[in-house]
């Protein structure tokens, strides 16, 4: 019944794309049409016709799988072994990264942090100025006393901005500083096109990445084994805190949006989203599929958390592709 379910499930998937290619088609037919009213018209309009920037790719194996047709116009999948680019689009442009900065913020508190079973009392003054911007929260309560393990899956899962800011404060004193972490840590990682101006990823004009450079931090976190557990958990319950005398449980917000978790010739293991007007849908994931691990990043696909999750649509698709390519 399962692998019933999962079979309808990609066939209506590709059933999608079709339509959405057909669409796309019968653009490039009337985009053919147009090149050749433009040679009547002259160079100057051939200019103009190609002045967008051609994408010419990475270091590539010989896998051909396509990143063109997706609902979001920034992508790239990657060889977790081998740390190759197997296809891009538009990767190495600015994208306002949402919640995908909080890959950052938990490398970053994991690696400044020697005991995470050390509790902690969230600050009641971090909270309105979160409540006023809407922001995601995992649901803790101000001065909720909570074990830093607590706070790590609460950044990744319900991705809680009240986590990222009382973690924030507790490493560096004050989020500030610990963005000066986050932007050291990119230094190092060589995340040329990257900034970040807050722990939580809600808007800045100044808090920037591109899905390359996202794709690499990834990579690099997912070396990490307190990372990797957080990354690719659906579920977490918190231990009982003075707020939460029988703690409570939170969810992926990627894993809560997916039917299944299969794909062709494997699965879907980890992810996290991210969602801002201005960034659109955003996922970083990371599937295993015959015995190898890929990473996908995507970013500002249209939609919302309220209607279909087209970057999770996104992601099915592509490694479907990976899973049928692969020998």
């Amino acid at each position: 019944m399962k692998k019933e379910q999962n079979r309808k499930r990609r066939s209506s998937i590709k059933k999608r794309y079709r339509r959405k290619n057909s669409r796309i088609f019968s653009g490039v037919l009337i985009g053919a049409l147009f090149i050749v009213l433009v040679g009547f018209i002259g160079n100057k309009g051939v200019e103009f016709l190609f002045s967008e920037r051609i994408v010419t790719g990475h270091d590539s194996q010989s896998m051909n799988i396509d990143l063109d047709n997706l609902y979001s116009p920034y992508a790239i999948l990657t060889d977790v072994s081998s740390g190759n680019v197997l296809s891009e689009c538009n990767s190495r442009d600015k994208i306002y990264p949402a919640s995908l900065t909080k890959i950052m913020t938990e490398i970053v508190a994991i690696e400044n942090t020697e005991d995470l079973e050390e509790r902690i009392t969230l600050p009641y003054e971090i909270f309105p100025p979160l409540y006023a911007q809407n922001a995601s929260m995992a649901g803790f309560q101000p001065g909720e006393e909570v074990s830093l393990k607590d706070l790590l899956y609460g950044i990744m899962l319900p991705s809680g901005a009240e986590c990222c800011i009382g973690f924030a404060r507790w490493v560096a004193g004050s989020e500030e500083q610990f963005v000066s972490l986050m932007n050291e840590k990119a230094e190092e990682l060589g995340m040329k096109r990257t900034h970040f101006s807050n722990s939580t990823g809600l808007y800045d004009p100044e808090h920037y990445s591109t899905v390359e450079d996202i794709s690499v931090l990834l990579e690099y976190a997912l070396k990490n084994e307190d990372f990797r557990a957080v990354f690719t958990s659906s579920r977490y319950s918190t231990q009982p805190s003075n707020e939460h005398p029988d703690g409570f449980t939170f969810y992926s917000t990627m894993f809560k949006d997916m039917d299944s978790t299969q794909v062709t010739g494997g699965e879907i293991i980890g992810g996290k989203t991210g969602y801002t007007e201005e960034a659109g849908l955003c996922l970083a994931s990371l599937a295993q599929i015959k015995g190898k691990e890929y990473i996908l990043v995507t970013a500002k696909a249209n939609g919302t958390h309220e209607t279909e999750q087209f970057h999770i649509l996104d992601a099915i698709h592509v490694y479907d592709q990976v899973g049928e390519d692969a020998a």
